[in-house]
């Protein structure tokens, strides 16, 4: 049992450096020995948990699918207003994006190569998918604006990939948790209400 433990967290400790060095150099930069070095193992021990890069970023990727699941699942709850489902899925996923280094790693995986996520769905297909079906429902059950389901999904989703590209600037409010006050922008926009009138 203290043999398969120490292995877990091997793993565990292996994923965090390939995931810290996927998400700083992306796929094609990164190398075995790169993630090996990170931790201070040999490249041969490394083998033992993960035969190749690919596999390591696969990982990655079936992890984060995994974490979009649960997330959803948390607030998509029977009876839940599905605009106010759609507005916490994808702000309560870029908080989680800001602070989980595994979960930007394989984003960026998904979007630089998505071959890799072959003959699995990655993250971003899958919530590209799941975000549509949260617009169609919106639109059918609390009045939300008749535009593209598709549309609007993509378009959630270059913002949150954009996110991780933002640094902070001097207006400090824009740059808290999730960017507060970019999704109420946002998501006010897209629902067509008027937005309350701001101080100069």
């Amino acid at each position: 049992m203290a043999q398969q433990e120490r292995a877990r967290r091997t793993r565990e400790k292996v994923l965090t450096a390939a995931a810290e060095i996927f998400a700083d150099q992306g796929y094609e930069s990164t190398t075995l020995n790169t993630v090996a070095d990170r931790i201070g193992m040999t490249k041969g021990a490394l083998y033992g948990h993960f035969p190749s890069k690919g596999s390591l970023a696969r990982a990655l990727i079936d992890e984060s699918r995994t974490t979009w699941t649960c997330l959803r699942a948390r607030y998509d709850t029977p009876g839940a207003d599905a605009a106010e489902v759609l507005e916490d899925v994808v702000v309560g996923f870029a908080d989680r994006l800001r602070s989980d280094v595994r979960l930007r790693a394989a984003l960026r995986l998904a979007a630089d190569r998505p071959a890799l996520a072959e003959p699995a769905t990655d993250v971003l297909t899958e919530m590209h998918t799941a975000l549509t079906d949260l617009v169609r429902r919106a639109q059918r059950h609390n009045g939300f604006p008749d535009h593209s389901p598709s549309l609007v999904a993509e378009l959630l989703l270059i913002v949150v990939r954009g996110l991780l590209n933002t640094r902070p600037t001097c207006d400090n409010n824009a740059h808290t948790a999730g960017g507060e006050p970019l999704w109420r922008l946002l998501f006010t926009a897209l629902s067509g209400t008027p937005a309350l009138p701001t101080l100069p």
